[in-house]
């Protein structure tokens, strides 16, 4: 360990040294202290922090993952341009060890940065609290500086896929229909089955059960928001729809009946429930009763959403920050090993492609959905290319590589006073650092001890 320490002091000497570290930390504070500057919120605490935490975490993960990649790229590929490298490799040091000590060097630079820049936006954001009104400082305290919990309505997927599986099979014993239209007709059974879920009809009700899990041992007297969000077909005179909310179960738990009230579609609505109104199992009840004369439909997954209070913003912002920490170990191990068997330019252009190709992610699950990149239809019976047998496969195993470090968004849920658990820190960790980084650090490291130095010399 001695010996990699010592790398790694060499690798934060060079960067003091070079002026990198200070003028990275520079541009973070500018970051910090200008994007908040230069566009205006709206006045209210969602959109204080929209500005504040959304932008100012965005610039600060793209700025030292840039410099994290350049860095990194760098400091072992330089290092071998220009014969240094083969002065360190004569030293009583496995080159494992140099390879190591460089990326805990690496990593050591972005927590001292991260933690920089993370203190200055968390105080910014306390300072900046207070200018806002008094009822938009209790929404920031209430909804958005806090660290809430979030569950849902159990998924309806197998149930879902059964009834599809079920009507197929009765349309295929009735009704010859042809291979090319099989998944069309399959995907119309499917919508139609998710269509009857959603839909509210005028004049009735749609419950909702959604289990509270170990969350119900200490939400007794705490109260609860509800997150909803409902679509439809048809236009109203003023933009917006009638709802009426009921929540409990009668003779079991206290009940709670909302006023009329008037909400836009399109668009997520957030309000408060007493406390108390789960059964003893854990259970929350809740109805909406529709009072409008057109239909409402409540999206699957995203329709109704409860939240609670589980922390304070403090810890997860610095869970949130660990998150970013995670993302940026794993470019500096993907950095290093390009450059343990490329020269400096092809290096940084090398991970930069594949970190581009990871935030396209989109396109490859695009592609992945659709099952082809050629433009294959199954209605209108034109046969898969070759080239989608081939690429297809790929992108699916890239997209979930790629999804172990995506999946986690911890902007989004600093944002949105979202909690980031400690169970989502530790499985972030084990991911994006141990498993990815591992995998990738295990590589560079083996072709670094395999690369003939006095080749790759030879070859400038």
């Amino acid at each position: 360990m001695q010996r990699i320490f010592a790398i790694a002091w060499l690798t934060w000497k060079a960067a003091l040294r070079f002026r990198l570290f200070l003028v990275i930390a520079v541009l973070l504070l500018a970051a910090v202290v200008g994007l908040p500057l230069l566009i205006e919120d709206d006045g209210t605490a969602r959109g204080f922090t929209q500005i504040l935490l959304t932008y100012t975490l965005s610039v600060i993960t793209a700025l030292l993952g840039l410099s994290t990649l350049w860095l990194a790229c760098g400091t072992l590929a330089r290092d071998i341009e220009e014969c240094q490298m083969q002065v360190v490799a004569t030293k009583p040091i496995a080159r494992w060890q140099i390879w190591l000590g460089k990326w805990l060097g690496i990593v050591s630079l972005n927590a001292a940065l991260l933690a920089i820049s993370g203190a200055s936006v968390y105080a910014l954001l306390q300072y900046r609290a207070t200018k806002l009104p008094a009822d938009q400082r209790t929404v920031l305290r209430n909804e958005v500086l806090v660290a809430r919990g979030s569950v849902r309505e159990r998924s309806f997927d197998k149930e879902i896929e059964d009834e599809t599986d079920k009507l197929m099979k009765q349309t295929l014993q009735k009704t010859s229909v042809s291979p090319g239209d099989v998944r069309l007709l399959r995907q119309q059974f499917k919508e139609r089955i998710k269509g009857e879920l959603q839909l509210v009809a005028p004049g009735m009700a749609r419950p909702w059960k959604i289990d509270l899990g170990l969350a119900k041992h200490f939400l007794r007297d705490q109260p609860l928001f509800l997150r909803v969000k409902f679509n439809t077909a048809n236009n109203s005179p003023n933009g917006t729809f009638g709802a009426v909310w009921q929540v409990g179960v009668p003779q079991k738990t206290q009940l709670w009946r909302s006023e009329l009230m008037s909400l836009a579609p399109d668009t997520f609505h957030e309000f408060e429930i007493p406390p108390n109104l789960f059964d003893e199992d854990g259970r929350l009840t809740i109805v909406y009763v529709n009072p409008n004369n057109v239909a409402l439909l409540f999206p699957l997954g995203e329709g109704m959403e409860v939240l609670y209070r589980e922390s304070g913003f403090g810890v997860n912002f610095v869970r949130g920050l660990g998150i970013i920490f995670c993302w940026m170990a794993l470019l500096a191990a993907l950095g290093l090993a390009a450059a343990s068997f490329l020269s400096f330019p092809v290096a940084a252009f090398f991970s930069l492609s594949l970190l581009t190709m990871a935030l396209s992610s989109g396109t490859l699950a695009n592609v992945v959905s659709e099952g082809t990149l050629m433009g294959f239809s199954g209605e209108s019976g034109t046969t898969r290319s070759p080239i989608d047998a081939f690429v297809v496969p790929v992108f699916r195993a890239a997209l979930n590589v790629i999804n172990l470090a995506k999946e986690f968004s911890p902007i989004d849920s600093l944002s949105t006073g979202r909690s980031i658990t400690w169970v989502q820190l530790l499985q972030a960790f084990g991911q994006i650092v141990l498993l990815l980084g591992g995998i990738i650090g295990g590589l560079g490291m083996v072709i670094f001890s395999r690369r003939e130095l006095a080749t790759a010399q030879g070859n400038q």
